[in-house]
């Protein structure tokens, strides 16, 4: 399977956090799977760094591609056709960053491995 994951789960994931799912964490460790981290969740990193709302060890601009390459994620950017995509989804979720993550996995079939309910309610495949 193919997975995206939201910007909450790729943090868990990286450090080892007790929120990160049983069920997550298999699907993650699971070679049969692809995992993906969109330029989104790289974005919203950044912002939230930039905020001080996210603390991290080093800069996000060598944090999150050292610990994406280190942890097997690919990165997935954002094309057109998912931004636009945008236009189409309900306003269902106040979150412009997990909005633009529901479209890129609507665009490119891939589930979306987060414990957001509100993510839920959109026509996209999740797991958790």
């Amino acid at each position: 399977m193919r997975f995206l994951l939201d910007t909450s789960t790729f943090l868990w994931v990286i450090s080892g956090a007790p929120e990160l799912s049983a069920r997550a964490r298999e699907l993650f460790v699971d070679p049969g799977n692809e995992i993906f981290l969109s330029s989104v969740s790289s974005w919203e990193m950044a912002v939230k760094y930039a905020l001080g709302r996210l603390p991290l060890p080093e800069p996000p601009e060598r944090f999150v591609p050292m610990q994406r390459e280190q942890h097997g994620i690919e990165p997935l950017p954002l094309d057109e056709e998912a931004a636009l995509h945008l236009a189409r989804l309900p306003l269902l979720h106040k979150d412009p960053f997990d909005r633009m993550l529901v479209c890129q996995a609507i665009v490119h079939g891939l589930v979306v491995l987060t414990p957001d309910n509100l993510v839920n309610q959109y026509p996209v495949r999740t797991m958790w």
